[in-house]
């Protein structure tokens, strides 16, 4: 993946920036949109400020009126995406059942579904590990917005110690959960070592009753 500009600058020096009026940010929105649009279909292989601006129906100069370049543009798509995955995946959980485990089954489909903004998501996983020192915030933020999400469908009366020690343990089986799926795509074990996971918080939910 490309996120320079595809001119051998920086993506930034030269340009002039918006100011963020009113009608500046709706435009940056739009923009924004479809480029997020383009990136869950086409996932983050060859992106690039050139494709961005395919995408956007407009030049890399105006994009980087807007954004500060072809990285701030893929951290802003990458996070609307994290977002979407995010409230859907709570909805489920909301009405997936009134304990720990049932929450987190129902939050499962919304997750490691087959969409391809979802696909896109895994792709970051890997994109972080390729290259730690560029890309090492599409972890941290993954990390920052889905454990309070976590820690909010524990138990209310466990301490604030056990909500983060078990959300931290469902977050990292997901995560293992999602790359064995886009490595090797063997279902059926993704699918034992789910219910095993489930059958943990079962346990760890009774335990405190």
């Amino acid at each position: 993946m490309n996120t320079s500009a595809d001119d051998g600058s920086s993506g930034r020096a030269g340009y002039r920036r918006s100011a963020g009026s009113p009608r500046g940010e709706a435009r940056r929105r739009e923009l924004l949109d479809r480029i997020t649009d383009d990136i869950a279909v086409n996932g983050l292989v060859d992106f690039s400020l050139r494709r961005a601006a395919r995408a956007a129906g407009t030049t890399h100069k105006v994009l980087l009126y807007h954004f500060e370049g072809a990285d701030d543009l893929l951290k802003q798509a990458i996070l609307a995406l994290r977002e979407k995955r995010t409230v859907n995946a709570m909805a489920a959980a909301t009405v997936g059942g009134r304990t720990l485990a049932d929450r987190v089954r129902a939050m499962w489909p919304m997750i490691g579904g087959d969409d391809p903004g979802l696909r896109v998501l895994d792709q970051a996983i890997g994109l972080a590990m390729y290259d730690p020192g560029r890309y090492a915030w599409l972890g941290r933020e993954a990390s920052r917005l889905y454990l309070p999400s976590l820690v909010s469908l524990c138990p209310a009366g466990w301490s604030d110690r056990r909500k983060f020690e078990v959300a931290e343990m469902v977050l990292g089986a997901l995560r293992g959960f999602l790359v064995e799926w886009r490595t090797s795509g063997d279902s059926e074990g993704i699918a034992a070592g789910f219910a095993a996971l489930v059958r943990a918080l079962e346990r760890e939910e009774a335990a405190g009753e």
